[in-house]
């Protein structure tokens, strides 16, 4: 499933105190509901967000995933995020004294990714849009993959992406584990469930009640 309406679910539900981010909105779509809701009303509890930009975000899990504690990159100029932001600073490079910015390195305690496909070893490979995944797994304590398929080798591929076993804490084997995203060469994406989901999560009680039915009580 997407991550945005991932966040949106466990927001929702009050499972989240804190939130870091580079993007809260269902995509092409509008807002998420559950998220706006939590930020201008506190339901089901108060929500504090770490805004980021989507390429000092990205830096902020390349600096974790190098164990470094902070990255530095031309952005953010311009915006008020600095100020808003305790994981955002400006740094003057020793070299040229240009004004940079810094990025505080995240370090999650879990990172959840999808990916294609994983070895009998536990290797896994994935390919597409991959964008920092492989990075959020290095910079994280713990790594949990699923995967759309089990397979004996893992076959050499343009471009695609190779975690190794070593680097992860647990596979699982979850076909279409991606949905209503989707896995590149596996699933396309549900677009359906995207414009269905603004409707389902305006309302607090219907989004409780879908909530339960189809998560909290599926299969029980």
């Amino acid at each position: 499933m997407t991550p945005d309406i991932v966040y949106d679910q466990l927001i929702g539900m009050g499972c989240a105190a804190r939130l870091i981010f580079s993007y809260g909105g269902n995509p092409g779509v509008g807002s998420l509901h559950r998220f706006r809701d939590a930020v201008e009303h506190g339901w089901p509890r108060d929500l504090e967000v770490v805004e980021h930009s989507h390429a000092g975000l990205a830096k902020a899990y390349v600096a974790g995933a190098s164990r470094l504690p902070f990255a530095v990159l031309r952005g953010y100029q311009g915006t008020d995020l600095p100020a808003q932001n305790t994981s955002v600073s400006s740094i003057e490079c020793p070299f040229t004294g240009e004004r940079l910015t810094a990025v505080r390195a995240l370090n999650p305690d879990v990172a959840v990714i999808h990916a294609q496909q994983a070895d009998r070893r536990g290797n896994v490979m994935l390919w597409g849009l991959s964008g920092v995944q492989k990075e959020a797994v290095l910079a994280a304590e713990r790594a949990i993959v699923t995967v759309e398929e089990l397979v004996d080798t893992l076959e050499p591929r343009p471009h695609a992406v190779v975690l190794p076993a070593w680097v992860l804490s647990a596979v699982a084997v979850v076909p279409g584990g991606a949905w209503p995203s989707y896995a590149a060469g596996y699933s396309v994406r549900d677009n359906a469930f995207y414009e269905a989901w603004d409707e389902i999560s305006r309302d607090r009680e219907r989004f409780t009640a879908w909530m339960r039915e189809n998560v909290l009580e599926r299969g029980a």
